[in-house]
């Protein structure tokens, strides 16, 4: 039993401790399975805090044979799977977190030879007839000791992509490490001493030109989960499960943390539902996890339609990205979608695998992106903030001229000019035009069944806030007349969906004139019987 070599499990007991533990061992099944093929090379890479060392932990205590874990693993799922006990304690565990070598290390460019030196000293202790003093590299002495023995490996990494975040301008380093793990699994040589191989982080493998610098592996991420997506975070079932046990409201858990789409399910963060059935609070637990520093450079990168993008996201809608062209690193972005596809891997972006789009998941990840542009001075957020503020005061006030003025304005500053005479484009202004209204109503729903049609765009208040701000139903039209937006709503009865809200309700017809580029606003208050 060593540090690297063989270790104990006594960093998955504590895990196993915690008050609220979901149990994710089913994801044993799937590497059992491909233990020794091909398909045994695993990058599983997800977001801060949704639990990649815990996976990585159980993975080395089910495996490793420097630890006695049957009893540790009785009732938990995998204990049910027929191949049970046939895997487990049974291997050679080879376990390293990059993060943590950082410091002992002595910095980044000593990680390779630090890891090397001391896992192979370990070696040493079990194969002491298979090493001599001149082995230096690792992938060699794991090579040697299976030539002698037979032996395979399982390999577990820790944050394994810590160099290529972290030390970007660090070329020398990541260099290294990159021939590292091209050592020890790419080739013919690898699969001779290789069992499996697990990978995790926040990025996926690295890409080099067009090739994967590691292209044998599989990569499991926020983009495609495939067979993974249900031990990615929490599931909602598993959400479901904790607010019957401490008395949470789910819709309004679903509302603050949900919104991560992977297949089939729908995914949480687990660190912000373990905290909030801890406190109780409905707040974003996300500002202690990740880095404020990261998100405004990322924005203010000067690449066409980025800005608008994320204001776009903040409002509620989502915008087409293209996530391939994203290199997995954080020193090759060339286009606005590189940075938002690195976005989605941090998690501060969800992703539509189907519909190829990036939005903002949830109330947590908005309020942290707020949070994160005023912390930075994004003067254009602030700005915009501003102008979105006066329109919503405006339209409360049913003052319809100043709205138009208003929605005019954001039109001409946000729209481009490919699609400023679209009308999709005006969807879109009008989403982003209310931004302000995130804080007090909830992401407002389009296209509403309603009466005897859909609603444009309605907006319903936040409980805390209904006996304040009214519900709005608004109706858009192209080159038509203002007052049939306005009729339209009435003659659909689009208010009667929402009737069950007790307070006010606004009609809100908006139309914009192709030729003349004008917009017209007229406002109601809705009349219940």
């Amino acid at each position: 039993m060593g540090m690297f070599v063989n270790p104990d499990n006594s960093a998955f007991q504590v895990a196993l401790n915690s008050e609220i533990y979901v149990d994710k061992t089913g994801i044993i099944k799937y590497t059992n399975r491909v233990l020794n093929t091909l398909q045994g090379y695993i990058c599983n890479s997800r977001p801060r805090r949704f639990g990649k060392s815990i996976t990585a932990n159980m993975l080395t205590a089910y495996y490793s044979r420097g630890c006695d874990s049957e009893a540790m693993f009785a009732d938990l799922e995998i204990s049910k799977n027929a191949d049970f006990k046939k895997h487990l304690n049974q291997y050679d565990v080879i376990h390293l977190d990059i993060q943590w070598c950082l410091e002992p290390a002595g910095g980044a460019e000593q990680v390779v030879p630090y890891i090397s030196e001391r896992t192979i000293a370990e070696l040493k202790e079990y194969y002491p007839d298979a090493l001599s003093e001149e082995t230096k590299s690792l992938p060699e002495a794991l090579s040697q000791i299976n030539t002698l023995t037979g032996k395979k490996f399982i390999v577990v990494i820790d944050e394994w992509d810590v160099l290529i975040r972290d030390e970007a301008s660090n070329m020398k380093a990541q260099e290294d490490y990159i021939n590292f793990l091209r050592g020890m699994f790419k080739g013919t040589e690898p699969t001779k001493y290789i069992q499996l191989a697990y990978l995790t982080g926040i990025l996926p493998i690295k890409k080099e030109k067009t090739q994967s610098a590691l292209n044998n592996f599989k990569d499991y991420s926020m983009l495609k989960a495939g067979s993974l997506a249900s031990y990615v975070g929490f599931t909602e079932k598993e959400v479901h499960t904790l607010c019957e046990r401490y008395g949470q409201d789910f819709e309004e858990v679903r509302r603050w943390y949900d919104g991560y789409q992977l297949g089939k399910y729908h995914v949480y963060n687990p660190n912000a539902v373990v905290n909030l059935m801890f406190d109780g609070d409905f707040q974003s637990y996300w500002s202690g996890t990740a880095s404020y520093e990261a998100i405004v450079p990322l924005i203010n990168m000067d690449f066409d339609g980025l800005k608008g993008a994320i204001i776009e996201m903040l409002s509620g809608d989502r915008v087409p990205v293209d996530v391939t062209s994203f290199q997995n690193d954080t020193n090759s972005f060339a286009n606005k979608d590189d940075v938002i596809t690195y976005l989605i891997h941090l998690g501060y972006l969800g992703y539509d695998q189907k519909l190829k789009t990036a939005f903002v998941p949830n109330e947590e990840i908005r309020q942290e992106l707020i949070r994160a542009t005023k912390r930075k001075k994004w003067n254009e957020l602030v700005m915009f903030q501003q102008e979105s503020e006066q329109l919503l005061n405006r339209t409360l006030t049913m003052d319809g001229d100043a709205v138009a003025k208003g929605i005019k304005k954001i039109h001409m500053d946000y729209a481009s000019s490919i699609q400023y005479n679209n009308e999709n484009s005006l969807s879109s202004v009008l989403s982003i035009a209310y931004l302000s209204a995130m804080q007090y109503y909830f992401k407002p729903i389009r296209e509403m069944p309603a009466g005897n049609g859909f609603a444009d765009f309605v907006f319903i208040p936040k409980p805390e806030y209904s006996s304040f701000y009214p519900a709005l139903v608004v109706e858009l039209k192209w080159n038509k007349d203002v007052t049939t937006a306005l009729q339209q709503i009435k003659d659909k009865r689009y208010p009667e969906s929402i009737l069950n809200y007790t307070g006010d309700i606004l009609l809100v017809g908006i139309n914009y004139n192709k030729g003349t580029k004008e917009h017209q606003c007229l406002i109601e208050k809705y009349e219940k019987d």
